[in-house]
């Protein structure tokens, strides 16, 4: 039992380093590696030579497939400021409306969704809250409704890949793993735009007359989700989720734009001020929006639905051994069909059409790569950790330690965990690897279902997202809040509270629904 205990020591000891000791995430993500690597060689007696395998397992699989999506998605939209282009989205956003509810739904909901299932890592919030605020709303309040939104499309944010690295560390087939995510998160993606414009306008009042559409923005990004995940897996999940209730939205807000806005959620006089500032080139919405069109038809020409396309690419992989673990297995790279060469590939041929130079490409992307240079640090480390702790046996021991101390309870806790592991890491892919494989590992001990768990950490994770300092200064930085943090820490915090609680209430009550 002391050993389960001490188990916990590489997360703890990241908890204070983040909390306490106020470390930049990638110092304290370093520290903790260093950390679980002297308790592997010590106290579980791992050898030296698997230790150090282990580790660049999980830099190799950290480089490839997810830092380079990760560095394409990212340039893709900083290519778009560079050129104008997302001057152009954003000014199509926000000429439909002027009710203060329904450009939350269009900007931070829909917009904010496609921009979490193209590059993640704080744009979704950033960029949406950046332009809520920038029409006139408040500060606090367009963070609080950005970050509500971005909880759930976490888990397929940038093209999938908190799924994708679920999937890799787990073991478990990927379109089962994908379902049963947004299985899990059907209640919240209708729940959460409701919660949006409550939070955004001032009440249960500002849901007066938009109930309608609010219904159809949420059921229209689920559905589509529920298919695609069911059929294609989770790299085109949010993406096509969020297109489509784009479309939804959009027409029921054009069919009541000359319906009178209540003068409290009147942004007219904002988005005149915003629109008057906007820079960039002129060119068409089809042209500026190209690069994003490219990628999801890309995507889903090289995805399972063209299986001539799909399988004819597969063949450009290597699988390899690294790891000399006893338990470790092989892994693959695929060197063209992967999300991050198809988003590169896109982007080049879209800019390109929008008259981009090499010049300016080279700059997106060597800026790129350095703004993100901290980002990829830091997730190299954490993949080296959860491939430590995992072929140790640390990630097991400490299934067995929460299994021992909740029993047959454990689901009901398991979305906390996740959420815990959020707060830490400040992000969904790096809770899937640290807490993926404790979840299945807790699953197998009190017998129920490897996928309902593994999917209820990306439930908890996305929740616990929301509420982590990474993301609250991402978001404090976009509007021009910084060192406000705790200002939106507690004004997002009881909205996080509630969703949780309700997640643990689905997940324990719905761990029945899945076999075991």
């Amino acid at each position: 039992m002391l050993q389960s205990f001490l188990a916990l020591v590489p997360i703890v000891w990241l908890i204070f380093a983040l909390t306490y000791l106020k470390m930049p995430g990638h110092k304290a993500c370093i520290s903790a590696l260093a950390v679980a690597a002297v308790l592997a060689l010590t106290l579980w007696h791992m050898p030296a030579a698997d230790c150090a395998t282990s580790a660049l397992e999980g830099f190799a699989t950290a480089l490839w497939p997810i830092i380079l999506v990760i560095i394409a998605a990212i340039f893709t939209y900083n290519l778009s400021l560079k050129t104008g282009a997302m001057n152009i989205i954003k000014q199509m956003l926000t000429g439909v409306s002027s009710d203060k509810r329904i450009l939350i739904l269009l900007v931070g909901w829909c917009f904010g969704g496609f921009l979490e299932g193209m590059a993640g890592f704080g744009t979704a919030i950033a960029i949406p809250a950046g332009m809520l605020a920038g029409m006139g709303m408040d500060p606090i309040i367009a963070c609080v409704v950005c970050m509500i939104a971005n909880a759930f499309p976490t888990a397929f944010g940038s093209v999938g890949i908190p799924t994708v690295t679920l999937q890799a560390v787990t073991g478990l087939n990927m379109l089962p793993l994908a379902f049963t995510t947004v299985f899990q998160m059907v209640p919240f993606m209708i729940l959460v735009p409701f919660l949006m414009v409550i939070a955004g306008g001032g009440g249960v009042k500002a849901l007066k007359g938009v109930v309608g559409i609010t219904l159809m923005s949420g059921l229209s990004f689920v559905l589509p989700e529920l298919i695609v995940s069911r059929f294609l897996g989770p790299e085109l999940t949010v993406i096509v989720g969020c297109v489509v209730s784009l479309f939804c939205t959009f027409l029921m807000a054009r069919a009541r734009k000359n319906k009178p806005v209540p003068a409290e959620y009147d942004m007219s006089a904002g988005i005149s001020e915003e629109s008057s500032q906007q820079e960039g080139r002129p060119m068409s919405l089809a042209v500026a929006s190209l690069p994003f069109i490219l990628i999801f038809v890309f995507l889903l020409l090289t995805s399972k639905l063209v299986p001539p396309v799909n399988s004819f690419l597969s063949v450009f992989k290597s699988t390899i051994r690294i790891n000399t673990a006893p338990n470790a297995g092989s892994i693959s790279f695929s060197w063209i069909n992967t999300p991050g060469i198809i988003i590169f590939l896109a982007a080049i041929i879209g800019s390109l059409v929008q008259k981009a130079g090499g010049k300016m490409m080279w700059q997106a992307l060597t800026g790129t790569v350095k703004q993100m240079s901290k980002t990829i640090v830091t997730i190299m480390s954490v993949l080296a950790v959860a491939k430590i702790m995992t072929y140790s046996g640390m990630i097991s021991d400490m299934a067995h330690l929460f299994v021992t101390l909740t029993g047959r309870n454990y689901p009901f806790v398991a979305p906390i965990i996740a959420a815990v592991g959020a707060f830490v890491t400040g992000s969904g892919t790096n809770t899937e690897v640290l807490l993926g494989t404790l979840q299945t590992a807790a699953a197998q001990q009190i017998n129920v279902s490897r996928y309902w768990l593994a999917a209820a950490n990306s439930l908890g994770a996305g929740i616990g997202k929301i509420m982590s300092p990474q993301c609250i200064a991402t978001a404090v930085a976009a509007v021009g809040l910084v060192g406000q943090d705790s200002k939106v820490l507690r004004a997002v915090l009881k909205w996080a509270l509630i969703l949780l609680v309700l997640a643990c209430a689905v997940i324990g009550f719905g761990v029945s629904l899945t076999p075991a």
